[in-house]
């Protein structure tokens, strides 16, 4: 068994470490120590001889050295803003995140031997770095446990109950009834009753989604101890109600769900927030946080064009449309939204202050730039809302659906002579950005491409 104590300088990991270990019958390890044993001075010692970089070369040394370690693990305060540290701590791990204030953590350090990191005051800096860290806690971590006004015996019980928490039978039943694929529903439900954690893709339908075979691979690429469903409902407030009390730690958010389920969210990315949608919701301490990683997903295949001033037209106005039209303001597009809604899109344009209008208004003349933002390609609805002779050479096709990756509007773009994008290109950068916000892993997208094949 393997447990990493993750957190701020102060938030108690070593004494609730130590007593956690000996209550499981497991060693105890420090990275904080292993640093100090690795260079033969401490850590203050390090700081001045090298600097924070070379402590931080020697903290990555250590980590990597921890992947295939079994016991209860103490990090340092800064360890898993390095993505390389958290893919070795994580490996067959369960990792919980001490929480405190930053009145309490400037209060249990005070007087201490640690070098400042910035030139604020102690309080000022713990508070900074808090918020800064903030992210990278989050997505480290797969349960967080409050330590302020708490006795480490106390943060100990409530670390070993965290450890042991799992979706009641009911829920669990629940979860099953919602997944419109058999045989994958009674293979996360038996993964669950042996304590894996619980990701999911909430919409309507769900039943194409290839987020769980990718997660799935990647569970076995990163030896994270997880299991990925699929809940189809109608309400997403119900189905974000199911996955909270379900303890999921990372939810991925489709059609027609990504606008609603910002609202449901208890704090947003500041993109998220822009956009008004999010496909990526991360639990931890009880409460959601919202993110969007659509937008890069749409960048990403057109970041060449950045600052070209190009002219895009973005089809559609719901969640996508709104990650897409962000996306291509971004490389200083002027971006025109259309819609069979009118109104939807008038609404969409204006937050962004673009042009907006009907389908029929689409001009070929003044696009560069295309981007699907609709369903329309994906079944049942496998028609295209573009005729051949509105595509020409010279322009560039991005259909945001990516099941089929060869859509009908694809098809139509490539005989008119224009450059096509799949979706999905979309669909890889913004997995693994998601994975990242889950997870705090890194992975290459060319390791995303390959699990997809």
């Amino acid at each position: 068994m393997k447990v990493i104590l993750i957190g701020f300088r102060g938030t108690g990991k070593t004494t609730v470490g130590r007593l956690v270990a000996e209550r499981l019958g497991l060693p105890f390890l420090d990275t904080d120590a292993l640093v100090e044993a690795r260079a033969g001075r401490p850590i203050p010692a390090i700081f001045e001889a090298e600097g924070e970089e070379g402590f931080r070369r020697l903290e990555r040394q250590v980590c990597a050295g921890l992947a295939g370690a079994a016991g209860v693990i103490a990090t340092g305060g800064g360890a898993v803003l390095d993505p390389a540290n958290v893919e070795a701590l994580r490996r067959g791990a369960r990792v919980v995140l001490l929480e405190a204030s930053p009145e309490e953590i400037a209060a249990r350090c005070a007087g201490g031997d640690r070098p400042a990191l910035t030139p604020l005051g102690p309080f000022d800096e713990v508070r900074a770095l808090l918020a800064a860290r903030a992210g990278a806690y989050r997505a480290a971590a797969d349960c967080c446990v409050w330590t302020g006004c708490r006795a480490p015996g106390e943060v100990a019980g409530a670390v070993l109950a965290a450890l042991d928490e799992k979706p009641s039978p009911s829920d669990r039943a629940a979860l099953a009834a919602l997944n419109p694929v058999p045989g994958e529903a009674a293979r996360v439900d038996a993964a669950l009753a042996r304590g894996a954690g619980l990701c999911a893709v909430l919409g309507h339908p769900v039943a194409h989604s290839r987020s769980p075979a990718l997660f799935a691979r990647l569970f076995d690429c990163y030896g994270l101890p997880y299991a990925y469903t699929r809940v189809d409902h109608p309400d997403p407030g119900e189905a974000v109600r199911l996955a909270r009390r379900c303890g999921a730690r990372g939810l991925s958010v489709t059609v027609p769900h990504k606008e609603a389920a910002a609202a449901l969210c208890d704090s947003l990315a500041p993109d998220a927030a822009r956009i008004g949608a999010v496909n990526t919701i991360v639990q931890c301490g009880g409460r959601l946080h919202g993110a969007n990683t659509d937008w890069l997903g749409v960048r990403a295949p057109l970041a060449h064009l950045a600052g070209r001033g190009c002219r895009a037209t973005v089809l559609g106005a719901g969640g996508v449309a709104a990650s897409a039209v962000f996306a291509l303001q971004d490389l200083g597009m002027a971006v025109t939204v259309l819609a069979r809604n009118p109104a939807r899109a008038a609404a969409l344009a204006a937050r962004f202050g673009a042009v907006s209008g009907p389908l029929s208004a689409f001009d070929p003349r003044g696009t560069d730039v295309v981007v699907n933002a609709t369903p329309v390609g994906m079944a049942p609805n496998t028609g295209c809302l573009l005729e051949e002779e509105d595509l020409g050479p010279g322009m560039i096709v991005f259909d945001l659906v990516y099941t089929p990756a060869e859509t009908p509007l694809l098809r139509r773009a490539r005989r008119a002579g224009a450059a096509a994008v799949p979706g999905t290109e979309l669909f890889a950068v913004q997995a693994a950005a998601q994975f990242e916000a889950f997870f705090g892993i890194r992975v290459p997208i060319p390791v995303v491409e390959e699990a997809l094949a």
